[in-house]
């Protein structure tokens, strides 16, 4: 694994649950929107926060520091599409 693969994976990752949220959105016309643009928030510090730890210089072996880089990437975006479940769930049961 090397920097430039990992800095892909939070792109691609992060930025498929940004469309998914989009497409929730405009499909649904009760998707709660202030709770939407909070989670969209929240991917977003995720997206800043990783790509700052994958710039930072490595302590040890860097692949070590990739994978948990991206071991958090995918535990903290499992949390978000949760969190996206949820409204969706929430927003189904309101029609």
């Amino acid at each position: 694994m090397n920097l430039r693969d990992i800095k892909k994976d939070i792109e691609y990752v992060i930025g498929a649950f940004i469309d998914d949220c989009s497409l929730f959105s405009s499909v649904n016309s009760k998707a709660d929107d202030e709770a939407l643009g909070e989670l969209l928030d929240e991917a977003v510090d995720l997206y800043n926060d990783l790509k700052d730890k994958v710039n930072m210089k490595p302590e040890g072996k860097k692949s070590a520091h990739f994978a948990a880089i991206r071991q958090e990437l995918l535990e903290k975006t499992d949390e978000l599409y949760a969190k996206l479940s949820g409204m969706v769930k929430k927003a189904g049961e309101t029609e």
